[in-house]
C-alpha cells in the first residue's frame, strides 16, 4: 500500500526557539494521539533542523529541509548543500514548491541538480508540482503539470522515482484561503498517477505517495483524504499550530 504522508512546510517561520517548542508539541501529541500508519513529516527552516531532530522521536517525527543546493559543495555563499542536511539527521528535502520557482527563479535543469544530489545523499525528495490560476482558468493545467513532471522527475530511473514523494500544489489556493474541491483534487492526482503509470508502469504508480498542497486545513482534510489518489498533505499554515497539524494527520 502507498504511504499516506502528512508533511509541514513552516516555511520562514519561527525563531529557533518557537520552532523548538512547536516540534515538542508536534511530537507530544503525534507520540500520543496521532495515527500511526501516518507519515508525518516537519519541514522546518535549516537553521532549526539538527535540534528538531533531537527533539523528535524519529519513529513517529521526520524532518525535511525545505531546499538544498544544486552543487555538491564549494564557492557557493550561503547555499546548504544535500550533504549538509543529510548530517543533520533530517530524512527529506522539499524540492520546486511554486514560491522557489516564482521568488528565485528555480528551473527544471536547476531542480533535476537537485535531485540527484539528494537521491546520492540517501535523502527523500518531495517533489512539488503545480499550475497557477492563469493556466486553471484555461483549462490547460493537466497538460502544464505532466509537462513540469517530465522535465524533471520522469528523467529518474523507475529505481530513483519510487524514492520521491510527489506534492501537487494548485499555486493558486496556496495563502489565498482558497482550496481546490475534492473533485479538482482528485481529477488532477489521478491525471498525475496516469502519467506516472505510462512512463514507469501501473505498479510504480500505485507506489507513489501523491500528497494535496493548496490550503489543506482540518476542516476539510477528511473530504480531501477521502479521494483515492490523495495521499496526504504538504501543509502550510496550520503546520504552524500544533493542534490543526495534529487534526489533518488524524482526517484518515
Amino acid at each position: 500500500m502507498r504511504k499516506k504522508v502528512v508533511a509541514g512546510n513552516w516555511k520562514c517561520n519561527t525563531s529557533l526557539q518557537e520552532g523548538v517548542e512547536l516540534a515538542k508539541a508536534v511530537n507530544e501529541l503525534v507520540t500520543t494521539k496521532g495515527a500511526k500508519d501516518v507519515v508525518v513529516v516537519l519541514g522546518t527552516p535549516f537553521t532549526h533542523i539538527t535540534k528538531v531532530v533531537e527533539t523528535v522521536d524519529a519513529s513517529r517525527v521526520g524532518v525535511a529541509s525545505q531546499n538544498c543546493a544544486a552543487e555538491a559543495k564549494g564557492a557557493f555563499t550561503g547555499e546548504i548543500s544535500a550533504s549538509m542536511v543529510k548530517s543533520t539527521g533530517a530524512g527529506y528535502v522539499i524540492l520546486g514548491h511554486s514560491e522557489r520557482r516564482e521568488y528565485y527563479g528555480e528551473t527544471s535543469e536547476t531542480l533535476n541538480k537537485k535531485l540527484a544530489l539528494t537521491l546520492e545523499n540517501g535523502l527523500t525528495p518531495i517533489f512539488c508540482c503545480g499550475e497557477p490560476l492563469e493556466i486553471r482558468e484555461a483549462g490547460t493545467q493537466k497538460e502544464f503539470v505532466i509537462k513540469q513532471l517530465e522535465e524533471t522527475i520522469f528523467k529518474l530511473s523507475a529505481d530513483e522515482f519510487k524514492k520521491v514523494i510527489v506534492a501537487y500544489e494548485p499555486i493558486w489556493a496556496i495563502g489565498t484561503g482558497k482550496t481546490a474541491t475534492t473533485e479538482q483534487a482528485q481529477e488532477m492526482h489521478k491525471d498525475l498517477r496516469d502519467a506516472m503509470a505510462a512512463k514507469f508502469g501501473q505498479d510504480v504508480a500505485n507506489e507513489i505517495s501523491i500528497l494535496y498542497g493548496g490550503s489543506c486545513n482540518p476542516k476539510n482534510a477528511n473530504e480531501l483524504f477521502a479521494n483515492p489518489d490523495v495521499d496526504g498533505g504538504l501543509i502550510g499554515g496550520a503546520s504552524l499550530k500544533a493542534d490543526d497539524f495534529l487534526a489533518i494527520i488524524n482526517a484518515y
